[in-house]
């Protein structure tokens, strides 16, 4: 995976990147919004990371891939798709605090989604947030992404207020 917005490159993990993944999952927001993504230590971004990387041959993921800049090439967050319950794809996205309020997340679903609706042959996306998350609400609806509903719900194992979206493909 290899895909270049004006800004971004979203990538293949590599295991040095274990650093950045375990600084950027400390942020509040992470442990808010996806604390099943932060790490105690490097190790264990590290071996988060080995996971991922395994998946990339699979059918079922999850893909979950690395944003950098192009200026610099610093990790900032990483795209993803990954199958729910009922076998469909739900998208989910993480921009490290420091960088976010620039457009990187919305950069990045507009690229990411074209490339993975081909590799996986799906033709239709889900995006899953806490009401809460308004920023995440805002990238879903740049998108084009269309509110299905909101209701209470299960979220990362406590009962939350979300909001699911659909794409078509």
């Amino acid at each position: 995976m290899n895909i270049k917005t004006p800004r971004l490159t979203i990538t293949t993990f590599s295991p040095d990147m274990a650093q950045s993944v375990y600084e950027n999952s400390q942020d509040d927001d992470t442990r808010r919004f996806v604390p099943d993504e932060v790490y105690d230590s490097v190790e264990e971004a590290r071996a988060a990371i080995e996971f991922l990387i395994s998946r990339y041959d699979s059918t079922d993921g999850p893909f979950v891939y690395p944003i950098n800049t192009n200026d610099d090439s610093k990790n900032i967050g990483y795209i993803q798709l990954c199958q729910i319950d009922d076998g469909s794809w739900e998208i989910g996205y993480h921009i490290a605090k420091q960088f976010t309020g620039h457009g990187y997340a919305t950069e990045a679903v507009k690229a990411f989604l074209p490339a993975m609706a081909k590799k996986l042959n799906i033709k239709e996306v889900y995006g899953i947030c806490l009401e809460e998350n308004t920023a995440s609400v805002r990238v879903l609806e740049k998108c084009g992404f269309v509110q299905v509903y909101k209701r209470s719900g299960n979220y990362q194992g406590k009962e939350a207020e979300i909001i699911r979206f659909v794409k078509n493909l």
